[in-house]
């Protein structure tokens, strides 16, 4: 088993650009089922909001790579929040970034 870098615990997040609120919230993952898991108990949490973007990558040699922007437009949400999950070097890890429109 390689060694590889990953989240502890999951701690939620929020800022506010512009009027509009972002929610951050991530997870330890170790299978695309338990991210797509998570990523719909987040859409279902913040139902109401305008969009809740994500990314995960999963495996040791983090071979499931996936993002998705949910109604941004085309690739400004969910490959940031890939890219900053590569640059980070995290794996088995699901991020989702909820967006509640401000203005």
């Amino acid at each position: 088993m390689k060694n590889y870098r990953s989240i502890h615990k999951s701690i939620p997040f929020s800022f506010v650009i512009n009027k509009s609120e972002f929610i951050g919230n991530c997870k330890f993952v170790e299978t695309e089922e338990e991210a797509l898991e998570f990523v719909d108990s987040i859409k279902t949490k913040y139902s109401d909001a305008t969009h809740n973007c994500s990314a995960y990558i999963i495996g040791e040699d983090k071979l499931i790579q996936r993002f998705d922007d949910d109604g941004e437009p085309s690739q400004t949400a969910g490959i940031p929040i890939l890219e900053v999950i590569k640059k980070e070097d995290l794996t088995n890890v699901c991020v989702v970034v909820t967006r509640y429109y401000g203005g």
